[in-house]
């Protein structure tokens, strides 16, 4: 999974330089100038992080940041200006982090990663171990017990967001949201096909029993 960054920025040479970037550092990029841009970007593609310019044309960056953080579909955000004043205002604002102009791309990308690590360590990237269960993202590979398990995209995406939020109970509603993105409309009972699924795949080394089954509410995956 490609963690996916909006980058929010008036300056077309400035945007650019920032796509580019990101993209070699191995993002998915979607660029826009102004906050309405951003807003109709944000409802058709969701992104796992904003990079935002507090000065933009029309409405400010302040602004956008507060309706995003107002907005449950929004999360990690990230902003970029240059002084004291601005950087307290972010903060207060609901900005995770944040960076000043002029700035390196090796510290913004470095920053962005710490953010998304953080806040949303589904999506950062790096690998994930679970008892014996290794989970690389980037390979695309899952391995138990130093045994290659091969899954389908929706089941590796689940145990991804299992893997990540370990001990922690799911509604069905929920893991449609987080796994299948809260923009796709299917019936609840899809996530127990592919947690059959799933359990299938990681029955022959008895890993299926991380699969918890909590009846009136959900699954959760057990760390222990």
């Amino acid at each position: 999974m490609i963690p996916i960054v909006l980058v929010v920025e008036d300056e077309p040479a400035i945007q650019e330089l920032l796509a580019i970037n990101l993209k070699h550092a191995g993002f998915r990029v979607v660029q826009a100038g102004t906050a309405e841009e951003a807003e109709s970007l944000i409802r058709a593609v969701l992104p796992d992080l904003v990079l935002l310019d507090w000065m933009l044309p029309g409405q400010s960056g302040a602004a956008l940041l507060k309706r995003l953080r107002a907005d449950r579909r929004s999360r990690e955000l990230l902003t970029a200006r240059l002084h004291e004043e601005d950087k307290l205002q972010g903060l207060e604002a609901g900005a995770d982090d944040y960076v000043t102009k002029p700035f390196s791309p090796r510290e913004l990308i470095a920053r962005i990663r710490a953010v998304l690590r953080r806040r949303a360590p589904h999506v950062a990237g790096e690998a994930v171990e679970v008892g014996n269960i290794m989970l690389n993202p980037a390979t695309h590979r899952v391995m138990v017990n130093g045994q290659p398990v091969e899954l389908g995209p929706t089941e590796f995406r689940l145990l991804f967001f299992f893997m990540t939020h370990v001990e922690r109970v799911h509604t069905r509603a929920q893991l449609l949201d987080e796994v299948w993105g809260d923009h796709i409309f299917i019936e609840e009972r899809t996530v127990d096909v592919h947690i059959r699924r799933l359990r299938a795949a990681l029955e022959a080394s008895g890993q299926h029993e991380r699969i918890e089954t909590v009846r009136g509410t959900g699954y959760r995956f057990s760390g222990g």
